[in-house]
């Protein structure tokens, strides 16, 4: 009885190994199996002056220390004014907070100043200097979507200006005026 079950289990187990084998080589005979996984891409609007732009907190400095500097134009390019990141096409504006540059009571018109884009700038679309007011006004118009987009500007004094009565005769010291640069979707 024992023997008959020593061969029932080698049987056994001769029928289980076979099996798996069977299994093991009849795989190739399967049909593959597949999966699928959804990708999404999910996008927002994007509207951002970068940090890195020297117009976030930045100053421009005009220095009349002598007459040549009265009876020139004067002209400050500022690279980097503005890195903007945009996923649409803007429109730049620029207006003065105030109409007037100021030295406690003492004051200089903001239309002194005339702002307009630098050729080496990176951010297309149509440009023209501006003379600076206190209205908004497009700086740069239709310029296309794109990530970190340099806006190099001129900030000029033009001679006529630093030679007339809007800065001649007054005190000396610094004068004063904040500008804000809005970027807007099309």
């Amino acid at each position: 009885m024992q023997t008959t079950l020593k061969y029932c289990r080698k049987k056994r187990a001769t029928n289980i190994v076979a099996a798996l084998t069977m299994l093991l080589f009849g795989v190739s005979k399967v049909a593959a199996q597949k999966a699928t996984t959804t990708i999404n891409l999910i996008l927002a609007d994007v509207i951002a002056i970068e940090p890195g732009s020297a117009a976030k907190g930045g100053t421009v400095d005009f220095h009349y220390e002598n007459a040549s500097d009265y009876n020139s134009e004067q002209t400050a390019t500022i690279p980097n004014s503005l890195i903007i990141t945009f996923t649409h096409p803007f429109d730049l504006k620029v207006k003065a907070n105030g109409a007037y540059f100021e030295n406690g009571a003492h004051q200089i018109p903001v239309n002194v100043l005339t702002i307009s884009r630098n050729e080496t700038s990176k951010i297309t679309g149509n440009s023209k200097p501006i003379v600076l007011s206190t209205e908004d006004q497009v700086l740069v118009s239709g310029a296309d979507s794109g990530s970190k987009l340099n806006l190099d500007l001129d900030y000029t004094i033009p001679q006529a200006k630093s030679s007339s009565p809007d800065m001649l005769g007054k005190p000396e010291g610094k004068y004063t005026q904040k500008v804000t640069y809005t970027v807007s979707a099309l």
